[in-house]
């Protein structure tokens, strides 16, 4: 795939809100993962909980950074023994988003066209690396939404209300 500067400018000013927004369903996504329970599994050849929200987490700063570098780093990007909980990765995962997103953002039309190699499988050009990452990422979160309930947890808004978050709106309506 070819695109001209401007091509890509214009897609990457079309998909910078969407990635934004998918940004903040994942990061409210990762909060809601129950603390004492990251060890759920539905299947024991399934990721725990917290091993899905790692690598959520892990995956957008892979994707995201080496969309900014223009190159992609291999490297292993391991969970910090610190983490204990969805909300201590949602954290990690809101602070490289931001400073992800404002890198991309600072790209020039001539980087967002440059064609990138993923594992010498894949080659786009940078900016179309945006809609791999989200696919990607929303893939993973739909398997993490799954997991919310039967660990006893909420399953917040994603795209438009879910029975819990609009739940919770009547309770604090009637509160």
């Amino acid at each position: 795939m070819v695109l001209q500067a401007g091509q890509a400018l214009f897609l990457m000013q079309t998909l910078m809100p969407v990635l934004q927004n998918e940004g903040r369903t994942t990061k409210s996504l990762l909060e809601a993962v129950p603390a004492g329970r990251g060890d759920y599994r539905p299947d024991e050849k399934a990721k725990s909980a917290m091993e899905l929200a790692w690598h959520i987490a892990a995956a957008q700063q892979r994707f995201l950074s080496g969309v900014a570098a223009g190159v992609f780093d291999f490297a292993p990007i391991n969970k910090p023994e610190t983490f204990h909980t969805g909300t201590d990765i949602a954290g990690w995962y809101g602070e490289r988003f931001a400073s992800n997103v404002a890198a991309i953002s600072a790209l020039s039309d001539e980087q967002l066209a440059k064609v990138l190699d993923f594992r010498g499988v894949i080659h786009l050009p940078v900016v179309a690396f945006l809609t791999f990452h989200m696919n990607h990422e929303i893939h993973h979160r739909g398997q993490l939404s799954t997991y919310l309930r039967p660990m006893g947890g909420k399953v917040p808004a994603i795209y438009g209300e879910s029975y819990d978050s609009a739940e919770a709106k009547k309770a604090a309506g009637a509160a």
